[in-house]
C-alpha cells in the first residue's frame, strides 16, 4: 500500500491499542458489563427508544451493579432499592456530584461549591417565599380554582393544557413575584417551549447527541434534531434575563419581592468578594432550574394521575368520595386534610410511583474515588441511579406494573410509607422543591375531582398508558377527556 495509507493505519491501530489499553485499566477497578466497541462504547446495544427498559435487561443479565460504555464514557448503573439507597443514602456526600449531560448543565448543573452555596440560598429562599408555608398554600389554590374555571369554558372537553399553566403559575409567583394570565402569548410560548424541550430531551437524537457532545464534542458540529434542544434551552435563558433585566430597574435592596430580588441584593452583598458565586450567569441558571423542573415534572405527574383516574373509574369514585366526606362542596381542600384522607394521600404517592416520570434519575457522579459494592469508582465517574427501578422494585411493592394504591395502604387503611418511594430521589441531590411539589400534587389533584368527574371518550380498558418518549423522562401520552361537572 501507498505509504499514507500505512500511516493511517498505524494511526487506527494505535487508537484502537491505546482504547483497549484504557478499557483494560478502567475494568480492573469499575463493575462488568457488555463489552464495549472501540470510540462507540455500548451505544448500539442500548435502545434509545427506551433507555430505562434498556438498562434494566442489562441489569439481569450483569446483576444490580454494572458499567457501560456511553461513547468513550464510562457510566456505571445502579439497579434496584438496595443499590440505589446504598449510594444515594449511605455515601449520599460520596455520590453527591453532578453527573456529565451536556444538554442538562444548561439547565441543572453545579458541581462544588458553587452547588453548595446556589442549593442553600435557594432552599433559603424558597421558604422565606412561603415553600410549606399557608401564604404559598393560598396562592397554589387559588391557582387551582383558576384551573377550574378555564375547565369550565371547556364545556366537558378538556385537552389537558392548563395544567401546565396553573403549575407554572405558582413558579412565577415565587421566581417573579406575579401570575401570568392563561391566554398572556408570551407566558404560552414560554409552556410550549418547557414541554417541547421536556419532549425533546427525552427523544432519542437529544440521548445520543448527549453522549457524544460529552464523549468527544463533536455532535454540536452536526447538523439535526439534537440542537433543537439548545435553541429552546436558549428560549428559557433568555425569558429569565429578561425578567432579570426588569426586576433590576426596580430594585428595592430592603424589600425583596421574588426570588430574582433575593439573588440581586445577595450579588449586591458579595460585589466584593472575587469568589462569590452569586453572578448574573448562575441566577439565570438557578431560575432555569426552579422553572423547567418546577412546572413539567408536577404537570406531568397530574397528567399521568387524570389519564390514570380515568381508566380506573372505581379509584376515582373512591377518591371523591374521601373528598366529599372529609372536605364536602363548601370551602376548598387544605394541605392539613391530608392526615385526614389516607386513600387519597396513597393514590398521589402510587400516581408517582407508577407514572415513574424520572425513571433514569438526574445524572450523578463520585467526587472521589469510593469503594462501592466491592468494586472502586474512580473519581469524576458517572452515575445513573435508576429511580425507576427503585420505584418498582418487586422486594417493595407487590405486583410493580399495575396501579395499585395499596402500595401505601396498611391492612387498617392507613396511609404507610415505603422506603423504596424514590420519586423526589433521595440524599444530597433530593429533589429541591419536593415539598412544594407535594403541596401542588394534592391541592390540585383535590381541587379538580372536587368539581370534576373525569371519563374518557373511548372505553377505560382501552386507554393507553404507554408514554409518548421515553428517555430520562417519562412522557405521558395525550388523551381527550370528558368532564363532568359536580359543583
Amino acid at each position: 500500500g501507498s505509504p499514507s495509507t500505512l500511516f493511517l493505519a498505524a494511526c487506527v491501530s494505535c487508537l484502537i491499542f491505546l482504547w483497549k489499553w484504557k478499557l483494560q485499566q478502567q475494568s480492573n477497578r469499575l463493575p462488568p458489563g457488555p463489552t464495549p466497541l472501540p470510540f462507540l462504547g455500548n451505544v448500539l446495544q442500548l435502545s434509545w427508544g427506551d433507555l430505562f427498559e434498556s438498562l434494566i435487561m442489562l441489569g439481569e443479565k450483569y446483576g444490580p451493579v454494572f458499567t457501560v460504555y456511553l461513547g468513550p464514557r464510562p457510566v456505571v448503573v445502579l439497579c434496584g432499592h438496595k443499590a440505589v439507597k446504598q449510594a444515594l443514602v449511605d455515601h449520599a456526600e460520596k455520590f453527591s456530584g453532578r453527573g456529565r449531560m451536556p444538554t442538562l448543565d444548561r439547565i441543572f448543573h453545579a458541581n462544588g461549591q458553587r452547588w453548595k452555596q446556589l442549593r442553600q440560598f435557594s432552599i433559603t429562599t424558597l421558604r422565606n417565599f412561603g415553600m410549606g408555608k399557608r401564604s404559598l398554600e393560598e396562592r397554589i389554590t387559588e391557582e387551582a380554582q383558576c384551573l377550574v374555571e378555564e375547565i369550565r369554558k371547556t364545556n366537558g372537553l378538556w385537552l389537558f393544557c392548563p395544567i401546565s399553566h396553573t403549575v407554572a403559575n405558582v413558579i412565577c409567583a415565587i421566581t417573579f413575584g406575579e401570575r401570568f394570565d392563561y391566554q398572556d402569548e408570551k407566558f404560552a410560548n414560554l409552556i410550549n417551549t418547557i414541554h417541547r424541550l421536556f419532549l425533546q430531551l427525552s427523544s432519542p437524537w437529544a440521548q445520543v447527541g448527549d453522549v457524544f457532545r460529552s464523549g468527544w464534542g463533536i455532535m454540536q458540529f452536526l447538523p439535526g434534531p439534537h440542537n433543537d434542544v439548545l435553541q429552546d434551552v436558549k428560549v428559557l435563558h433568555d425569558f429569565i434575563i429578561e425578567r432579570v433585566q426588569m426586576n433590576q430597574k426596580t430594585l428595592d435592596l430592603g424589600c425583596p419581592r421574588d426570588y430574582i430580588d433575593s439573588f440581586l441584593i445577595k450579588m449586591e452583598e458579595e460585589k466584593q468578594n472575587p469568589l462569590s458565586e452569586f453572578n448574573i450567569k448562575n441566577l439565570t441558571l438557578s431560575a432555569v432550574h426552579l422553572f423547567f423542573g418546577g412546572t413539567e415534572m408536577v404537570s406531568s405527574t397530574l397528567r399521568y394521575g387524570f389519564l390514570l383516574l380515568m381508566k380506573y373509574p372505581a379509584i376515582q369514585e373512591k377518591v371523591q368520595k374521601e373528598i366529599d366526606c372529609v372536605i364536602g362542596q363548601n370551602r376548598s381542600p387544605a394541605t392539613e386534610d391530608r392526615g385526614q384522607m389516607p386513600y387519597t394521600h396513597a393514590v398521589i404517592h402510587e400516581i408517582q410511583r407508577f407514572s415513574n416520570i424520572i425513571p433514569l434519575g438526574i445524572p450523578h457522579a463520585v467526587i472521589q474515588d469510593t469503594q462501592y459494592w466491592g468494586y472502586t469508582l474512580p473519581k469524576g465517574t458517572d452515575v445513573f441511579c435508576l429511580l425507576g427501578s427503585a420505584l418498582r422494585d418487586p422486594q417493595y411493592f407487590s405486583n410493580p406494573e399495575h396501579f395499585d394504591p395499596g402500595n401505601f395502604l396498611d391492612e387498617n387503611g392507613n396511609f404507610k410509607k415505603n422506603e423504596a418511594f424514590f420519586a423526589f430521589s433521595s440524599g444530597k441531590r433530593v429533589c429541591l422543591g419536593e415539598g412544594l411539589a407535594r403541596m401542588e400534587l394534592f391541592l390540585v389533584f383535590t381541587t379538580i375531582l372536587q368539581h370534576f368527574t373525569l371519563k374518557s371518550p373511548i372505553d377505560p380498558q382501552e386507554i393507553n398508558l404507554t408514554p409518548k418518549a421515553s428517555g430520562f423522562w417519562n412522557i405521558p401520552p395525550g388523551q381527550v377527556f370528558w368532564v363532568l361537572f359536580l359543583a
